[in-house]
């Protein structure tokens, strides 16, 4: 079977290759080689390619930059993620997305499930969630993956930005009143490599949309604190005294694009469809921090 793998360069890209190996022959592209910025080209590549499974990885992200950015962050995650899902249809290839928990309005305090009212409260989110619905009306076969707070070893994330700022400040605030689940970017490709697999040996496997996070939740501060407590456990000394993390509220810390208060996910449906087991998130934190963290310690 023939993988076409978008947005292979990011971080989640990276772990997909490595996890999409496994079942198939993998065409992972980047930019410049597919550009997301120009949709019409889109349609030219599947082609060339003419994938069983096309997987994409590729999004506009710059949260803050996308209000500013709001035609080239639709190009992106809207207009060309609806060509992907028309080259899907016409083809009857299966196209698992990833989108995210920006896509709900954060109200409330449990955790969102699938059937929920939607409610984007940025550019970014708005432009995510109308590329969820071009692949729902085409009518492709497809899995659209929703996440929340993605990190890894390698790339721009929050727990390299944390790591790096413990070691540099003396003292540090973080955003203490948004809720949600960290997600480790190994985590998303091993969750995809399952549904692949799934569909590739039973036709009528499920299909639509399905939350894939760990279990639990926490706050930025938490994810912070538990960076930082990982981290010094294994002997790791910052110019970030003990007591120098304070939580702040998201008035204190304001940014161009609102940020929803509530990105709890729901994961039963994932894991009563594929079987997949959702860990603690603090266990691929522990995980990564220690990679992050090898041969640091004083």
């Amino acid at each position: 079977m023939r993988i076409l793998l978008l947005g292979s360069g990011g971080q989640v890209g990276h772990e997909l290759r490595r996890s999409l190996g496994l079942l198939g022959e993998v065409v992972a592209l980047d930019h410049p080689c597919v550009d997301f910025a120009q949709p019409k080209t889109v349609a030219s590549i599947v082609t060339s390619v003419s994938p069983g499974v096309i997987v994409n990885a590729a999004a506009y992200t710059a949260v803050d930059r996308a209000e500013q950015e709001p035609d080239l962050a639709h190009a992106v995650n809207a207009e060309s993620v609806e060509a992907l899902a028309r080259c899907a249809a016409a083809t009857r290839s299966l196209l698992v997305h990833f989108s995210t928990d920006y896509v709900y309005p954060g109200t409330g305090e449990r955790p969102w499930v699938e059937s929920d009212p939607t409610g984007p409260l940025s550019t970014y989110g708005r432009t995510k969630l109308t590329g969820d619905d071009a692949i729902i009306r085409c009518g492709c076969r497809h899995v659209i993956l929703r996440t929340s707070w993605v990190y890894a070893s390698r790339g721009k994330n929050f727990v390299r930005t944390i790591l790096r700022l413990a070691a540099e400040r003396e003292r540090l605030s973080v955003v203490d009143d948004q809720f949600g689940v960290p997600t480790a970017a190994s985590f998303l490709a091993d969750v995809s490599a399952r549904v692949v697999e799934r569909h590739q040996h039973d036709s009528g496997a499920p299909s639509g949309v399905f939350h894939a996070v760990p279990t639990g939740s926490t706050t930025w501060f938490g994810v912070a604190q538990a960076v930082l407590e990982r981290a010094r456990s294994r002997g790791v000394a910052f110019k970030l005294p003990q007591g120098g993390l304070t939580p702040c509220t998201t008035a204190e810390y304001p940014l161009p694009a609102a940020r929803p208060k509530n990105s709890r996910l729901s994961v039963e449906r994932l894991q009563r469809a594929f079987g997949v087991r959702c860990p603690d998130w603090r266990e691929d934190l522990n995980r990564i921090v220690d990679e992050l963290t090898e041969g640091a310690s004083t």
